[in-house]
């Protein structure tokens, strides 16, 4: 053993003799693992590494600071970075429609504003103004640490780098661009005083309604000058700085008066109020906004709808929209737009004041809305008719009951006794027919063309009204308020499993009809209907996009045979004959609310779907019947009348040049013959299964509740329904008297009847 200790010792490394001989081993730049130390601490570093590295970290970052402060210079000011109007396009991305934002600016010295203005911009904004150096870090580290625990975005910035960020950068949303931000806000901070700095913060911030500075905010909020504000003024100015186009007490008055408080009850804790003078004060009046010229006449409807769908998106606040100097491209094809209101400026010049005409095109395939006339003129009426307003249904539900027909295996071809009027619900009420002809036994394809009531009710009893309701959701009609959303914001009053929901009680939006029958021209693929084609920043980058991938809805085979009962609505005698003037296969159906109350044509190619419908609201803001104009009947203001007028007077001209395109043909699974819809001669009603035939028993136990629903609206027979002729008027050949909701201002309704005799019109 002896030997072997001292063989180990002769043949020791150099190094281990040195030790030996009382000097110290040399240690490696990496000694890890670490000798001497348990399996896991072996591989940790020692104290001494972790205090170095964090001083290594804290003296790069300070160096690093350094270079940037020094590097980084105070631009000049950019009026650009201050306010850049949006402007909105047609479908070319050339054709300027419109712009957002009329934006004005005019400074003021702060020696002329009263005290209590900077005190309530400084109460709301930033409470440490006076005495930080330009930056808030507790500000930033909070907002730092919510950020990366994925929280709502958040700046931390003070009212000196909102200066900065709106004077000098433009909007900043980057790390990169928020230390520059608070680099030169720091040089801010030494180079000017606080009142200069607080002087240009209320000279640069945006108020909302186009109004940059405190002197434009106090002419547009309330009529004066800055100088002339007083207390309460101020403060409400100050609470909306945040967001002020959403918190514009004009938009939402709830939301500006608690933060109108808010700013009250932080002016007292900072010392700048006493409780007794901000429990005196009273929440002020507004003046209304001004609209831009840009919104007058039926354009406007077009850019205020734009900006809605911007905003509902998500993507963009009401306050970027108006600032970022944003490029919209729209879907909308001028020379649609423009024939879309000639058309409806085609109409007798003798036409009510209160009577309302919306047209609405949009490409099936896309969704991309071509063309919009949602009233005459935006700044007159800031009510959109296409995206706003309702209108009772009448026969254009009766494909929901169609294709839930379809899907549960039945063929166009199934027959059903057709007199009127006829008895449902053990005799509770009656439905009659809206020209009260007795065809016999018919198939659903001549039940469809001539829009038989009778038929589609006892369809509607085998079916199931859920199942038609079920259809109609499915295609595109709102069934209830999304996440987020008020009932009111999405919801189709009047759409319920009653029996007599098949002819059209419901009063949908016309934008929501325009999407159900795009997903039937389009073979069962869904799109969400929209009107923002692209979105470009002011450096030229897309930012967003309104294309949306389709959703398969319905089979294919099944829409494939929808299409081919509605293509018979445009035969000649039918209820839309006016619609095969157009020279190529279209689709589509008529409706006529009892009254009428409102009509609708809702006619397709494959390639476009058009939709018009013509309602009339009273004094009260409340839907009312159609008064008669022009030469037409009140009894004949149906869907196949002045609706279809208008529709073709479009299309002739939406169309031209565009491809003729055919349907698909009628598919195997659809069963039966390739019927024609040949005009059916009425016959006598059958006395068996009739009921009493009283020619006037238009009973409508729930119709209207309005006293103005005469008991008979569509009983006796009609003028137009000449003594027997072979074939109904095309007039309209409508429906109905279901009696159906009454209106929601904007002429639709907003319930809808349930159980009455008829709704749906020809």
């Amino acid at each position: 053993m002896v030997k072997n200790a001292a063989n180990s010792g002769k043949h020791s490394p150099k190094g281990v003799g040195h030790a030996a001989k009382g000097g110290k081993p040399k240690k490696k730049f990496w000694n890890y693992p670490r000798a001497d130390k348990g399996p896991i601490h072996r591989w940790l570093p020692s104290w001494r590494v972790v205090l170095a590295s964090i001083f290594g970290v804290i003296g790069l970052g300070v160096a690093a600071f350094a270079v940037l402060y020094v590097s980084v210079s105070i631009p000049e000011p950019d009026d650009l970075a201050i306010a850049q109007s949006t402007r909105v396009y047609y479908e070319d991305g050339e054709t300027e429609m419109g712009s957002f934002a009329d934006i004005s600016r005019e400074s003021v010295q702060i020696s002329d504003l009263p005290d209590y203005v900077g005190h309530a911009v400084i109460s709301s904004e930033d409470k440490s103004f006076y005495t930080n150096n330009g930056i808030d870090l507790r500000g930033i580290g909070r907002a730092l640490v919510n950020n990366v625990r994925g929280g709502a975005t958040q700046g931390g910035s003070t009212l000196t780098q909102q200066y900065v960020e709106r004077y000098y950068l433009g909007t900043t949303t980057s790390y990169t661009g928020k230390l520059k931000e608070a680099i030169i806000a720091l040089k801010i901070d030494r180079e000017q005083s606080k009142d200069e700095i607080l002087q240009n913060y209320l000279n640069t911030i945006y108020f909302g309604r186009g109004a940059y500075g405190i002197e434009m905010a106090a002419q547009r909020y309330f009529g004066v000058s800055a100088s002339e504000l007083d207390v309460s003024q101020s403060a409400l100015l100050a609470g909306i700085i945040p967001a002020p186009s959403a918190w514009d007490p004009e938009n939402s008055p709830e939301k500006a008066e608690s933060r109108w408080q808010g700013v009250l009850g932080n002016m007292v804790s900072e010392g700048y109020l006493t409780q007794e003078e901000a429990d005196d004060l009273e929440f002020p009046e507004t003046i209304s906004t001004e609209l831009s010229d840009d919104f007058e006449g039926p354009d406007g409807y077009l850019l205020s709808t734009a900006k809605s769908e911007l905003v509902a998106s998500g993507e963009f606040t009401a306050d970027e929209i108006n600032t970022r100097g944003l490029k919209i491209v729209t879907t909308i094809d001028e020379d649609m737009q423009q024939a879309a209101v000639d058309a409806v400026d085609s109409l007798p010049e003798d036409r009510p004041d209160n009577n309302y005409v919306t047209l609405t095109s949009a490409d099936p395939r896309t969704g991309a809305i071509y063309a919009m006339y949602a009233g005459a003129d935006y700044k007159e009426r800031e009510r959109n008719g296409v995206t706003q307003d309702r209108a009772q249904a009448g026969s254009t539900f009766k494909p929901f009951a169609l294709l839930a027909h379809i899907e549960q295996g039945g063929t166009l071809w199934d027959t059903y006794e057709s007199y009127s009027p006829m008895s449902f619900g053990n005799g509770d009420f009656e439905v009659q027919n809206f020209d009260g002809s007795n065809r016999g036994r018919i198939p659903l394809t001549t039940a469809t063309a001539y829009s038989v009531n009778t038929v589609f009710v006892q369809l509607n009893q085998q079916v199931g009204p859920s199942a038609t309701r079920d259809v109609a959701v499915r295609a595109g009609l709102p069934d209830g308020p999304a996440e987020g959303e008020t009932a009111e914001a999405n919801e189709t009053p009047g759409l319920d499993d009653s029996l007599t929901n098949v002819l059209g009680s419901a009063s949908p939006h016309p934008i929501d009809m325009v999407t159900a029958y795009s997903t039937f021209a389009n073979r069962g693929v869904q799109h969400d209907t929209h009107i923002v084609k692209e979105v470009y920043d002011a450096d030229g980058n897309v930012v967003y996009s309104g294309e949306n991938e389709g959703e398969k809805v319905f089979e294919q085979d099944d829409i494939d045979t929808l299409n081919y009962a509605l293509q018979g609505t445009s035969a000649s005698g039918a209820t839309a004959e006016t619609a095969g003037q157009l020279g190529r296969p279209v689709a589509g159906k008529t409706g006529t609310s009892s009254g009428p109350w409102s009509s609708w044509y809702i006619g397709y190619i494959p390639q476009m779907v058009t939709a018009v419908d013509m309602y009339q609201i009273g004094d009260d803001g409340t839907e009312e019947k159609l008064d008669t104009f022009g030469t037409v009947a009140p009894y004949e203001i149906g869907g196949g009348s002045y609706p279809a007028d208008v529709w073709l007077a479009y299309m002739q001209v939406a169309t031209e040049g565009m491809d003729i395109e055919e349907f698909a043909d009628l598919p195997d699974s659809a069963g039966g013959q390739v019927y024609d819809p040949a005009p059916v001669t009425p016959v006598d009603p059958d006395p068996a299964p009739a009921p009493e035939p009283e020619p006037t028993v238009t009973q409508e136990p729930t119709t209207e509740p309005e006293p103005t629903t005469e008991p008979e609206p569509t009983t006796e027979p009609e003028p137009t329904t000449e003594p027997e002729e072979p074939e109904p008027e095309p007039g309209d050949g409508e429906d109905d008297d279901n009696g159906g909701g009454n209106g929601d201002q904007g002429g639709g309704n907003t319930g809808g009847g349930s159980q009455d005799d008829g709704g749906g019109e020809g």
